[in-house]
C-alpha cells in the first residue's frame, strides 16, 4: 500500500489536491480544523467554503487567462470546476456559483471517495516527520500556530496583505423600478436568457458625488495593531479607500458604466453599481465590487443611498480580513516543496497566488506532483507556455522575491510568442490572446498525455 499524503487545509485548494492524489489512486488524510477553530472570514465548516465572492471569473478560455486555466482544469478533472460546473448560476460570461450548493458538492464527493479521510482538527504546527508527504493549503486565513511554526522553520517572516468581504442583498429588497438587468456590452447574450445576468442601478453625477462623499466620511472599522502596517493587495481594494483615490475613480473602477444603457433615459449613467446573482434560486445579489471595512451600520446607511438599493435587505454585509502568504520564489522549488523540507509541499494562496481558480489550481498541481512521487513516477511540470505552468512559473521562480505579491493568472505571466498578420505584422490584442491560447491548450493535452498518474 502506498503511503498516505496528509493535506492540511480543506479549502479549495486542499480539497483539490485530495482528489487528484486519490484520483491517482494514493491514499488521503485531509486536515480541517472547522469547526473545532473558526477564521474570522468563514461562516461554516463545509469544505471549500466560498468566503468573498461567488465567482470564479471569466469563463471565456480563447481571450482571458482565467477562463483558459478553466479550460486546463477541466482537462485535468478537477473537482473545483467541476462542482462550479454543476452549481453555475447567470452571470454572463462568467462562471459563477450557488455557493452553498457547490460547496455541499466538494465536501460530499471527497466524502464518498474511498481514499480519503477527513481530520476534523486543528494542526498547531508543521507536521510531525512521520507523516511524510505533506501539502499544506491553510490559504490566507492559516492558523497563528501553524503560521509561527512556517515563518520558524523558514527563517522569514510571514508577509500580509488584507482581502475585503463585498455585501450580499436580498432580491426581492431591490427597486426594479429604478434598476435593470443587463450584462456589460450585452455580453453572454448569445446563451439562454440573453446574457442579462447583473443588476445595474444607475446614479447621474449629483447623486455619485453625494454618494462618494458620504463614502469618504463613512465610519470604518479599527484596526488592530497588528494589522496596521500590513497593506491592501491592489486587485481587491475596499472600496473607501479607492473613493479617497479620487472622486472619480469608483466611476473609473467597480462602478464604470460603460457598456451600459438605462433603459428608461436610452442614456449612459454616470455610474453604476452592479449586483451579481449569488444563489441558484436568485434570491441573493452579491454588490460586485463592493469590498469595505465600513462598519456595518454606515453600510447599510451609505449603500441605501444608491438609487434601486433605497429599502435593500442585507444577507450579509461586508468585511474584511488579514491574509497571510509565504515569499515563494525564496522558500519553494520549482514543485512547490519547501526547499529546507522537502517532504512538504504548499498549495494555494498561501503561495501568493490570489483568487480562487488559481488557488485550486495550485493545489491541483501540488496534489498530482506529491501522487507522482508516491507512485515512483517522474514529477513533470506543466509547461510555462500553459496556464498552470505560468502561473506555477510566477510562484517559484519568475517573481522578484524582493517585492513578491500576490498575482493573478494572466497572459502577462506567458512567455511571448512570434506569430504574424497575414502581412507579416505581429499580432497584438485579441488575436495575441487568441494565439496564446490556441498553444496552450495544444501545450497542456501534450503534458497530460506524457504523464498519466496510475489510475488515470
Amino acid at each position: 500500500m502506498t503511503n498516505k499524503i496528509h493535506i492540511i487545509g480543506g479549502g479549495l485548494a486542499g480539497s483539490e489536491s485530495a482528489w487528484q492524489i486519490a484520483q491517482a489512486g494514493v491514499p488521503v488524510i485531509l486536515h480541517e480544523m472547522r469547526p473545532v477553530r473558526m477564521t474570522d472570514a468563514h461562516k461554516t465548516s463545509n469544505l471549500a467554503e466560498l468566503v468573498c465572492s461567488n465567482s470564479f471569473r471569466s469563463d471565456d478560455a480563447d481571450y482571458n487567462a482565467v477562463g483558459l486555466l478553466h479550460a486546463e482544469m477541466r482537462l485535468c478533472g478537477s473537482l473545483i470546476l467541476t462542482a462550479a460546473d454543476a452549481h453555475r448560476v447567470p452571470a454572463g460570461s462568467a462562471l459563477a456559483v450557488d455557493r452553498e450548493g457547490f460547496s455541499a458538492a466538494v465536501e460530499a464527493t471527497l466524502l464518498q471517495h474511498p481514499l480519503i479521510t477527513l481530520a476534523r482538527e486543528e494542526v498547531p504546527g508543521l507536521p510531525p516527520a512521520d507523516w511524510g508527504s505533506t501539502i499544506i493549503a491553510t490559504g490566507p486565513l492559516t492558523a497563528p500556530g501553524l503560521s509561527d511554526a512556517i515563518a520558524k522553520e523558514t527563517g522569514q517572516a510571514a508577509l500580509a496583505f488584507f482581502d475585503a468581504i463585498a455585501p450580499i442583498v436580498h432580491r426581492e429588497s431591490i427597486n426594479m423600478d429604478i434598476a435593470w438587468f443587463q450584462s456589460r456590452y450585452d455580453k453572454g447574450a448569445e446563451v439562454e436568457g440573453g446574457g442579462a445576468d447583473y443588476i445595474n442601478c444607475p446614479m447621474d453625477k449629483p447623486q455619485y458625488e453625494a454618494f462618494i462623499e458620504a463614502l469618504r466620511a463613512a465610519e470604518k472599522m479599527a484596526f488592530k495593531d497588528w494589522e496596521k502596517d500590513t497593506p491592501y493587495f491592489e486587485g481587491c481594494l475596499p472600496i473607501e479607500v479607492m473613493a479617497d483615490r479620487g472622486v472619480e475613480t469608483l466611476a473609473h473602477g467597480p462602478m464604470k458604466p460603460v457598456g451600459l444603457r438605462d433603459p428608461r433615459t436610452d442614456r449612459r449613467p454616470h455610474a453604476v453599481v452592479q449586483l451579481r446573482q449569488d444563489n441558484t434560486l436568485g434570491t441573493l445579489f452579491n454588490m460586485v465590487g463592493f469590498q469595505t471595512k465600513l462598519k456595518h451600520g454606515e453600510q447599510t446607511r451609505v449603500f441605501r443611498m444608491i438609487p434601486g438599493l433605497e429599502n435593500a435587505e442585507f444577507a450579509r454585509l461586508g468585511g474584511i480580513h488579514r491574509n497571510t502568504f509565504i515569499n515563494s520564489p525564496t522558500l519553494l522549488d520549482k514543485t512547490l516543496r519547501l526547499k529546507s523540507q522537502p517532504e512538504v509541499r504548499f498549495a494555494g494562496q498561501i503561495t501568493g497566488c490570489e483568487g480562487y481558480v488559481e488557488s485550486a489550481a495550485v493545489g491541483l498541481m501540488a496534489g498530482r506532483f506529491a501522487a507522482a512521487e508516491a507512485l515512483g513516477q517522474a514529477v513533470t511540470l506543466p509547461p510555462i507556455t500553459t496556464a498552470l505552468g505560468a502561473l506555477l512559473n510566477h510562484i517559484t521562480v519568475g517573481a522578484d522575491a524582493a517585492t513578491f505579491q500576490p498575482m493573478n493568472v494572466n497572459f502577462g505571466l506567458f512567455p511571448d510568442l512570434d506569430a504574424r498578420d497575414g502581412r507579416g505584422r505581429p499580432i497584438r490584442g485579441r488575436d495575441r490572446k487568441k494565439a496564446l491560447a490556441d498553444r496552450a491548450r495544444a501545450d497542456i493535452q501534450t503534458w497530460l498525455g506524457s504523464t498519466r498518474l496510475a489510475a488515470e
